[in-house]
């Protein structure tokens, strides 16, 4: 059954408008007009289809929408299709089931398969050994370029990789890569190794994804060979599956900054309220703590409020400010770290940096801010007052926005997990303690 089928098949069930009837429909878009079906109508659908389409609408189908249908379909359909997926892709989607539903399709699917499938799956799924595909090409460096293109019409339909040709030795050790155009405008009689591009960049099999993706980046490549400590081969990894690296990480560091923790898989809206409850409650425990505290700051200067009133006008101001640069201050840093631009040799750097661009802004809006409460009130103490907090503020504000991140790597902690809250309760106590310590000061020219 061809995908014109699928979306005649479709069309007669009412799920298809006539614009979208056409042979030209991307697979993905194919698969997310399949995710509206019902159970039964996908049980169908994928029972008529061939193994080798089906495979490809699966492999296009959203993590939870795969698990689904696995489900939905009998052991020996679902192993026929896995059967037919890029290894690495069956590898994440077997990583999401129960171990007893694994062996069980595991049995029903070809040896060759399983054996690498049970290979991939014995690496952490955070590793380049657990997001590497095994459907990559390599010859060895003994062969000619005319041997190379026989190989490779052979081989290249079953391949996931076939713009990189990786060379070995006879003992399997990565010796260097080609690219097809290398192959295209070489001699037939020319051996690999006199036209392969040595020392490739490689990982090793055990590097964690975020440092795989970054390096993949750094050097602008489709593919990049995993290597175990010998140099032997083990697998590729895509840039597919980087860009899904990517958007797995940056995902999971935006939910640890709004509290909710991680989501594999599924949409925030279908996580179980207690669930993102039990997630959230703790830092908005931190938060409240900060707030007592500050509390507690405002409380120690109430005299000097009573005395001048008119300090307490520009408290919100001040914190809000604070936190306006703390929290830019800190998503730079998660970034930085993140993507591996900051290392040990320029935390110092980065530091210093912020705190210019903090003594910036403070001085900036100190300057404004001076003068306003100068015309509005017509007390110069008190636009001095104002001014000097503010630059000291957003000064230590920035500060504290790179130093939280930062101690929190050292400390073997998400950083993106503590910058919202820790960033929010320090900052806002520093920013009390500066404004009124400045204003205590100045109090024989406020009152």
């Amino acid at each position: 059954m061809s995908f014109d089928s699928v979306l005649n098949y479709l069309k007669n069930k009412g799920h298809v408008q006539s614009d979208l009837y056409t042979s030209d429909i991307h697979p993905n878009d194919l698969a997310e007009i399949i995710s509206e079906l019902d159970t039964q109508q996908k049980k169908e659908l994928f029972l008529l289809l061939s193994e080798q389409d089906a495979a490809i609408l699966v492999q296009e189908m959203e993590e939870s929408d795969q698990i689904d249908l696995i489900h939905i379909l009998t052991r020996e359909r679902a192993s026929a299709i896995l059967n037919e997926m890029d290894t690495d892709d069956a590898t994440d989607l077997l990583g999401e089931l129960p171990s007893e539903e694994v062996d069980a399709l595991l049995a029903l699917v070809e040896e060759e398969t399983k054996e690498d499938i049970e290979d991939l799956l014995s690496y952490p799924s955070d590793s380049a050994g657990g997001i590497m595909t095994t459907d990559y090409i390599a010859m060895n460096e003994t062969i000619t370029v005319a041997e190379a293109f026989a190989e490779l019409r052979k081989i290249a339909p079953s391949a996931e990789v076939v713009y990189y040709v990786y060379v070995i030795n006879s003992f399997n050790i990565l010796k260097g890569t080609l690219q097809l155009r290398d192959l295209i405008s070489a001699r037939d009689d020319v051996l690999l190794l006199n036209i392969m591009r040595q020392n490739p960049i490689t990982v090793p099999v055990d590097l964690n994804q975020e440092k795989v993706a970054a390096t993949v980046s750094r050097y602008d490549l489709m593919a990049i060979p995993v290597t175990d400590k010998t140099g032997h081969l083990l697998g590729v990894i895509t840039v597919d599956d980087v860009i899904d690296v990517i958007e797995q990480e940056t995902t999971e560091d935006i939910l640890h900054m709004a509290g909710a923790g991680r989501a594999e898989g599924i949409n925030i809206i279908d996580i179980p309220i207690i669930t993102l409850v039990k997630k959230r409650l703790p830092w908005l425990l931190i938060a409240l703590f900060g707030g007592t505290l500050a509390g507690s700051v405002i409380s120690a200067y109430e005299s000097y409020l009573q005395s001048v009133i008119v300090l307490a006008v520009f408290i919100p101001m001040i914190m809000n400010m604070g936190g306006g640069v703390g929290t830019q201050s800190s998503t730079i840093a998660v970034r930085a770290i993140a993507t591996g631009e900051m290392d040990l040799k320029i935390i110092w750097s980065y530091i210093l940096h912020e705190f210019k661009v903090g003594a910036s802004l403070g001085f900036l809006n100190g300057v404004v801010i001076a003068v306003i409460a100068f015309l509005w009130k017509g007390n110069l103490a008190l636009g001095l007052v104002i001014g000097i907090a503010t630059l000291v503020t957003l000064t230590v504000a920035a500060l504290i926005g790179i130093m939280v991140p930062i101690c929190s790597v050292h400390l073997k902690i998400d950083p993106a997990m503590t910058a919202g809250p820790f960033v929010t309760t320090i900052k806002d106590i520093t920013a009390l303690l500066v404004y009124f310590g400045i204003a205590s000061l100045f109090m024989g020219y406020l009152i």
